[in-house]
């Protein structure tokens, strides 16, 4: 599990937290955006602690295996002790799988709060054409550094796709540990998880509003750990060699619908934001699926197919691409119940838009 330190002066912790683990070089990686807005700021932490910075490498656009590769075979990378990863969830989880290869202590920097990827033990690997390849399960960070003025200078949208993926944590950790005779791991991990969604519809909608004004108020510090730190140790706990409790419905249905070639860009959590009214119609829980499809039209994450440049004619494929992901390993999987479950919560977000 990871440990972390947040506020606007967090790197100034750097010097003292990599102390005990006797680093004397360190490898930066992370996004183009992501190294422009905090290099600068970890560098100056470093000044006069005897650390050396070896290099700094963007990682790629996706966390491939390409592009681990092709940093696990960089001199200043192979040279350095520790590696500082900087960004959201691609660059993050490229950061981690290298350290890992490499058997590297590593650091998270959040620069943005898009996903959990900064404190967890897994990273999402992409085929070279950005489908979904597979799961790493790489060592989780030792820290992160979380500075909540740099994640509030981001653009606002990988804020709101962060709120969209974190309100998958709760309905799907719930859901598929259910009946199950939970370890003491297991247990505190869906104990955890169930504090996710309620700081998401409390702080959520003024977060979005101060990261627009590049305000670190409270709301965006807030949402901020509950996205890096409750939803980060929540899936660690929940994602075990015995046990995965991790992610479900929603995540299956992002994981599926890589595959399908469309126009647009879309973020992971805008997607799997969708995915988790996909969750609820499976069920029929219909007082969830009303409070969170609500929420997702406040705030403009999607609530329809369309408004992921999905169509209803794309269902069959989703459905069969949903049945070969990790999420149904230890669990039964129903698809022509989980393609009537996608339907519906399209026809009820098509109702909605049109009140």
């Amino acid at each position: 599990m990871s440990n972390y330190t947040y506020g606007t002066n967090a790197y100034d912790e750097i010097p003292e937290v990599a102390k005990p683990y006797g680093i004397k070089k360190v490898v930066f990686i992370g996004g183009k955006r992501a190294l422009a807005a905090a290099e600068p700021k970890a560098r100056k932490a470093l000044e006069g602690s005897g650390i050396e910075v070896t290099g700094s490498f963007v990682y790629g656009v996706d966390s491939t295996q390409t592009n681990i590769d092709r940093l696990v075979a960089t001199p200043e990378v192979k040279e350095a002790d520790a590696v500082f990863g900087f960004g959201g969830g691609k660059a993050l989880d490229t950061a981690k799988m290298v350290a890992d290869e490499l058997d590297k202590v590593i650091f998270s920097f959040p620069t943005i709060c898009s996903n959990c990827a900064a404190g967890t033990a897994i990273a999402v690997i992409y085929h070279d054409d950005g489908s979904f390849d597979r799961y790493g399960f790489p060592k989780a960070a030792k820290h992160l550094f979380i500075d909540t003025d740099v994640i509030a200078k981001a653009p606002v949208e990988y804020f709101w796709a962060g709120i969209g993926d974190a309100l998958s944590k709760q309905p799907e950790v719930t859901h598929v540990s259910k009946g199950e005779d939970l370890t003491n791991t297991g247990a505190l991990g869906v104990a955890i998880s169930k504090t996710v969604s309620e700081p998401l519809f409390k702080y959520g909608e003024q977060g979005m509003d101060d990261v627009k004004n590049d305000t670190p108020s409270k709301a965006v510090e807030e949402i901020a750990l509950d996205i890096l730190v409750s939803t980060g140790y929540a899936s660690n706990l929940t994602n075990q060699k015995d046990f995965y409790y991790n992610s479900w419905h929603a995540h299956a249905f992002y994981n599926s619908t890589t595959a399908i070639k469309r126009e647009g860009t879309y973020l992971h959590g805008q997607i799997v934001s969708f995915g988790v009214l996909v969750l609820f119609a499976y069920f029929h829980e219909e007082e969830e699926f009303k409070k969170y499809q609500e929420f997702n039209k406040r705030i403009g994450l999607p609530v329809t197919l369309g408004e992921l440049g999905l169509s209803q004619d794309d269902v069959e494929e989703i459905t069969k691409g949903a049945m070969e992901t990790n999420e149904y390993r230890n669990r039964p999987f129903d698809p022509e119940k989980f393609s009537e479950a996608i339907r519906c919560a399209d026809e009820l977000g098509k109702q909605l838009l049109e009140e």
